[in-house]
């Protein structure tokens, strides 16, 4: 089957399709029309085989996973999602894997209402680049600058079972087997957090998506607000399957640099706490108070209360990591 044959296929075979839409797959652009009054968030993020995901990895996983992601930072944003166009690489053929990989993009599309518009489809070694667009209301987005001194910091979910799922893959910690199917789901399968940044929208200063890990994402919304903070490690919500599998401190240290939860990292002024909790316990995320802003621009570890020392060093490409 060549290129052509696939993207008829395999990619057209979509059970979404927004009014905004004018022209979809299969002409040399897509064309789309903005709604009134909203801004266009746009996200781009590629994903390569052996860097951000294992090579064994389901094809429903990888094809899940690379809309999760790019989804993640709407969210982030506060955006509704709406369109992707998707660029992938393959070598070869695979009808089976391809079917896959298109039923774990196709699932989260729909579960999103978001259209698959476009992208391209070529042979090489497996990558995927997927673009991804969403509206914002004007003057509604929330961007990683707006954070001050005094703020809460807040997370979303739990952070540390991708990278303990991770961690187990590679060989490097054992974990009992009744945490392994639901840590590999972590792993796999992230859900963006759609509806909370949304509703983050009428509360939040300042968001940040959690992929590269906790400490590095923080340093990055710090950096843009000019701001610091006291981060209490006690408080990081982690899972039983992370306490059982590794002594507290690992525990900590591992959720704080391990990336891939797709969790939201956000702030919120004193004046907007209660209405922020309300507002998210209504939708059924949970949240988790884990520090307060301050203006050294620097990021303090508190364990037990006490300062302590941390590496804060995440995924950064270019350097020796590899999954």
């Amino acid at each position: 089957m060549n290129e052509f044959e696939l993207i008829k296929h395999y990619f057209t075979k979509q059970l979404v399709t927004r009014k905004d839409v004018l022209v979809g797959i299969g002409d040399d652009c897509a064309l789309v029309q903005p709604a009134e009054r909203q801004n266009i968030a746009i996200t781009t993020d590629t994903l390569i085989a052996g860097v951000h995901f294992p090579h064994n990895t389901s094809a429903r996983a990888i094809g899940h996973k690379s809309v999760a992601v790019s989804l993640s930072d709407l969210a982030a944003m506060g955006a509704e999602p709406s369109w992707i166009s998707l660029a992938i690489s393959l070598p070869n053929a695979d009808e089976a894997w391809v079917s896959e990989f298109c039923a774990g993009v196709f699932e989260l599309c729909e579960f999103y209402h978001v259209q698959l518009i476009g992208g391209d489809t070529t042979q090489g070694p497996l990558s995927i680049t997927v673009t991804a667009q969403g509206y914002t209301p004007i003057d509604k987005q929330i961007t990683r600058s707006g954070a001050k001194a005094g703020d809460w910091l807040y997370v979303t979910g739990n952070i540390g079972d991708a990278a303990l799922a991770l961690r187990y893959i590679q060989g490097e910690i054992e974990v009992e087997e009744r945490y392994r199917a639901a840590l590999q789901d972590q792993l796999d399968f992230p859900k963006p957090r759609i509806l909370a940044g949304q509703v983050l929208r009428e509360y939040a200063s300042a968001a940040i998506d959690i992929s590269d890990g906790l400490a590095a994402d923080l340093s990055h919304l710090c950096q843009a607000s000019q701001v610091g903070v006291n981060l209490i490690v006690d408080n990081l919500p982690l899972s039983e399957a992370l306490f059982d599998s590794l002594p507290a401190e690992q525990a900590y240290q591992l959720a704080l640099i391990g990336g891939d939860d797709y969790e939201l990292l956000f702030t919120v002024a004193e004046d907007n706490k209660v209405g922020m909790e309300t507002a998210l316990a209504n939708t059924g995320v949970p949240i988790t108070c884990i520090g307060q802003l301050n203006s050294s621009q620097k990021i303090k570890t508190l364990l037990n209360g006490e300062t302590v020392c941390m590496d804060l060093q995440g995924f950064e490409h270019f350097s020796l990591s590899r999954v």
